[in-house]
């Protein structure tokens, strides 16, 4: 059997158990209850930040591909499944989906809508924990964060394109008066979406404050969003026009319904307001549902050349 480890909740050292039965010290009192130390683990942060990249193993485990955190709060599960809103949505531990009991090393969760899972859990560090399901055999880490020091903008720049996914439209708000004339000026709005052969966008010209159902799309193509080399907080799109050839942007995020598209060729700097919101609830089995998945995002090495973001 795997040994694993627990943390001290004032000092979170780590403490390896090799019998059914050890002495944990929690702020310099010996309690003799694994059980409930076990429960102290997960409910000494706020947040736990679901780190998809470092899972291991070829299963998944439903709600856990959903979730960008989890939070325990007295046998409560709450998850966020959204970037929009996060931070805000149940006094930012976002919805609750399900129930859960700890002890000795072990996690039950009974979710809503994807039922009874069972995760072992192991001390990978002070702030970060596995938790390994046997049933699907995968890993998954989690890193602990309290609200205050949560890093909200390495979440959307690390899921920037779920971001992107989660209005059923973007509508341009805001043009620079910088920038030389060029085709994309005309785009008013914009639909980025999963296809069946990759990720496509559909644009269209129509006057802004157009109604969502009335809105024709004149285009549809591919896009693709790289990450910069040795930038984290930019990344860039390419939007394949295929009368013009690709369109290229620098892509920045404003807030959790604002993103700027800063075109270099031309010097104009685009806002766009997500229209539509889609909510991201519990069960995989909605059409609004989605799942995360490792970045396969290919890599640019380029310079910025949007020097601040928001030139209003």
């Amino acid at each position: 059997m795997r040994n694993f480890t627990l943390l001290s909740l004032a000092t979170f050292a780590m403490l390896t158990l090799s019998s059914c039965y050890t002495e944990v010290i929690v702020d310099d009192v010996i309690v003799d209850d694994v059980p409930l130390q076990t429960r102290q683990v997960l409910q000494a942060y706020d947040l736990w930040y679901v780190d998809i990249e470092s899972t291991q193993g070829l299963g998944e485990v439903p709600f856990m591909q959903r979730a960008f955190t989890l939070s325990f709060v007295n046998g409560l599960l709450y998850a966020n499944n959204n970037l929009s809103g996060i931070g805000r949505t149940g006094n930012g531990l976002g919805i609750r989906v399900g129930y859960f009991d700890a002890g000795g090393g072990v996690l039950e969760i009974d979710h809503d809508i994807d039922g009874v899972w069972t995760f072992e859990v192991y001390n990978v560090n002070g702030r970060t924990i596995e938790l390994y399901n046997r049933r699907s055999n995968t890993s998954y880490f989690l890193d602990g964060y309290q609200r205050s020091d949560f890093d909200y903008d390495r979440l959307f720049y690390e899921n920037i394109e779920l971001l992107l996914q989660e209005y059923d439209v973007w509508e341009k708000t805001y043009v620079s008066d910088t920038g030389y004339l060029n085709d994309f000026d005309q785009e008013n709005f914009l639909q980025f979406f999963q296809g069946g052969t990759g990720t496509r966008f559909r644009s269209s010209i129509d006057p802004i404050g157009t109604p969502l159902p009335n809105i024709v799309w004149d285009y549809e193509g591919f896009y693709e969003i790289y990450n910069v080399q040795n930038d984290e907080t930019l990344k860039t799109l390419t939007l394949d026009y295929s009368f013009m050839g690709n369109d290229y942007f620098e892509l920045y995020v404003i807030d959790d319904r604002t993103i700027e598209l800063y075109h270099p060729d031309s010097g104009t700097v685009y806002e766009f307001t997500g229209r539509g919101y889609i909510q991201y609830l519990k069960s995989e089995r909605t059409p609004e549902s989605r799942k995360r998945l490792k970045s396969n995002h290919p890599t640019m090495d380029v310079k910025r050349q949007r020097k601040a973001v928001s030139g209003k």
